[in-house]
């Protein structure tokens, strides 16, 4: 990389420009931007994740994931470039798996919360499914790459499952939706 963030004011985007790893320039409201900032603000939400005490395995596998992401954006960045895998797609998969082998059966819907790291894993979660709004926003006029498109929806089902584990590791219970709640009372 050498210095190539040296110089960090540019001036280059003053006019709602911005260029992409291959050079085009392109409208910062474009639907590739779009796209590009929501992976960016789910991977800075799980840096926020990760700064909680965290179990061990949670904060290794998040760590993948960011880099995961930074390899996704990198590819949103250039068009035609294909950094993420059908491989990375299977180990998140697996890890899904692994983390929700362990969890009770969900009989009820749950809402988010319970520990603070589990809140956060939700609304990592729904930065995540935003993200792939905007994937798929993109994908209707631009190519966006199988492998993109399958990671991030198997990541907000981790984060689903983490924000479980989370709750069941700090001793607490989901916090279950009551549809039998009297409303308007």
């Amino acid at each position: 990389m050498g210095h190539r963030l040296s110089k960090i004011v540019t001036r280059t985007g003053d006019a709602g420009i911005t260029g992409l790893g291959d050079g085009t320039r392109v409208a910062k409201d474009s639907a590739r931007i779009e796209a590009i900032g929501a992976v960016d603000e789910l991977n800075s939400t799980l840096g926020v994740l990760l700064a909680e005490p965290l179990p061990r395995a949670v904060a290794d596998y998040l760590t993948e994931v960011q880099h995961d992401l930074f390899d996704l954006g990198g590819e949103l960045s250039i068009p035609g470039y294909n950094a993420v895998r059908e491989v990375q797609v299977l180990r998140l998969e697996e890890a899904i798996g692994q983390f929700n082998a362990d969890l009770a059966p969900l009989k009820e819907f749950i809402l988010p919360g319970g520990t603070r790291a589990a809140g956060l894993a939700h609304v990592a979660r729904t930065i995540c499914r935003r993200a792939e709004r905007a994937l798929v926003h993109l994908g209707a006029s631009e190519t966006v790459s199988e492998p993109v498109r399958k990671y991030v929806n198997r990541l907000s089902d981790l984060l689903f499952v983490l924000a479980r584990v989370l709750n069941r590791d700090a001793g607490r219970a989901d916090v279950l939706w009551r549809n039998d709640r009297k409303r308007g009372a």
